[in-house]
């Protein structure tokens, strides 16, 4: 028993190095800086296409992922850009799941990492080669409630969460038994007590805003997100875009810029408004 344990750990302490990049620096200036304040107003002159993710970054994060919403300001503020310029969530939640929690229309909602297009459904490959882990996460299902993880399952993404969990520990080391059987074309990435499972291959977000820049006509572009699924994001901005990460001491980070917490997402999208010609 103890060697299965220890067994669990090292595998648990594996998954919380899965999606780490190497050698990335943090970003070490503030979006709400002189420096971030001019390149705000240096990007809205270019009618870039602005992007957001939803939890931690639009909408601050909850104990239960259900109540998360964002607020009728911010809402307001992002309606009023929308108005003017071409708005984008990109999140991890599903489209639908994440459409009745905005409280504005955006201009388009990509879900499941970047796997799901609100206009074009979520891509089938990647809903069939989860299949497998699917019926596998189903069978092992009991043991991850037991230790206070559930399961969700979001067609083109499958998420393993534990914010709930009474003892984290236990909960990661029964997600680590659950991976210790992972069907090939499948890959896990660790996120703020949540880890996902993805389809090799499968498109990110980082493919998701390359795409929304070509489909609506811009060089430029803004986004700004929380968590690792961002980072692709990041990596790949171009140089008229301008990213920021939520949390300066989060982690390593490819982002230009960083917000101290979410609130500041407020005095950001009035920055943007004011700097629209």
């Amino acid at each position: 028993m103890a060697a299965a344990r220890a067994h669990h750990a090292a595998r648990a302490a594996s998954l919380a190095r899965v999606g780490r990049g190497g050698g990335a620096m943090m970003p070490v200036r503030p979006l709400l800086g002189p420096e971030g304040r001019a390149a705000i107003e240096r990007l809205m002159r270019n009618r870039p296409l602005l992007g957001f993710d939803f939890d931690g970054t639009l909408a601050p994060i909850v104990m239960h992922p259900d109540e998360a919403r964002i607020s009728p300001v911010i809402a307001r503020l992002l309606q009023q850009l929308t108005e003017r310029l071409p708005v984008a969530v990109i999140t991890g939640r599903q489209v639908l799941d994440v459409r009745h929690r905005l409280g504005f229309k955006p201009t388009h909602i990509i879900g499941n990492h970047g796997a799901e297009d609100e206009f074009l459904g979520p891509d089938p490959r990647v809903v069939e080669t989860l299949k497998t882990f699917r019926r596998h996460a189903r069978r092992l299902e009991p043991m991850l409630n037991e230790a206070g993880a559930t399961v969700e399952d979001k067609g083109a993404s499958i998420a393993i969460h534990y914010r709930l969990a009474p003892n984290p520990v236990l909960a990661r080391e029964a997600i680590a038994e659950l991976m210790n059987e992972m069907p090939p074309g499948i890959e896990a990435e660790t996120g703020k007590r949540v880890v996902n499972i993805l389809v090799k291959g499968a498109p990110d977000k980082g493919d998701a805003m390359a795409r929304l820049t070509t489909h609506y006509g811009t060089d430029a572009a803004f986004y700004v997100g929380d968590d690792t699924n961002d980072e692709p994001v990041f990596q790949r901005a171009g140089s008229d875009w301008v990213t920021a990460r939520v949390g300066p001491r989060l982690d390593h980070s490819h982002a230009s810029y960083y917000l101290q917490e979410q609130a500041e997402m407020e005095t950001v999208l009035q920055l943007m408004l004011e700097a629209l010609p």
